[in-house]
């Protein structure tokens, strides 16, 4: 049985490679997205990705996602911290999501240390640069017993 994923980025995130390269780095959006293909490549799973910098177009995407997705890896970008419409999406599907960030969000500016999403997610990974999209990839493979030691 093919698995589906979908790769669901925030605002702003269309800027990676020219935004703030010290702190999100230099690979653009289709790098990452490419990357989380080729790392998925081994295994039969399937992956979609979206960006959008509008909250209610992110909250459709998400609902959306709950018909054919089996896991979401979302950077919900500055909406971590603001959008309590994105939480009540997350709740209101019963497809497991985990919350990305490129940089540490609780080593930033304090605003950012809380997260109105990560407590209804199956977990949270901040800090790990582009990298991050690849280790929640690993815990959904994980999960469905994919990734063996």
């Amino acid at each position: 049985m093919t698995r589906k994923i979908l790769l669901l980025h925030g605002p702003n995130l269309n800027l990676l490679g020219t935004r703030q390269p010290e702190t999100y780095g230099s690979l653009t959006l289709d790098d990452i997205n490419a990357a989380a293909g080729r790392h998925l490549d081994r295994y039969d799973v399937s992956l979609r990705t979206a960006q959008s910098n509008h909250e209610g177009e992110l909250v459709d995407l998400l609902h959306d996602a709950r018909e054919w997705a089996d896991g979401i890896v979302f950077n919900p970008g500055a909406y971590t911290h603001t959008s309590v419409a994105l939480r009540d999406a997350i709740t209101a599907i019963e497809t497991p999501v985990i919350e990305v960030h490129i940089s540490n969000i609780h080593e930033r500016e304090t605003f950012r240390h809380k997260s109105l999403l990560a407590g209804v997610c199956l977990g949270q990974i901040a800090g790990f640069g582009w990298q991050g999209y690849l280790l929640a990839l690993d815990a959904f493979l994980r999960r469905w017993e994919l990734l063996r030691d």
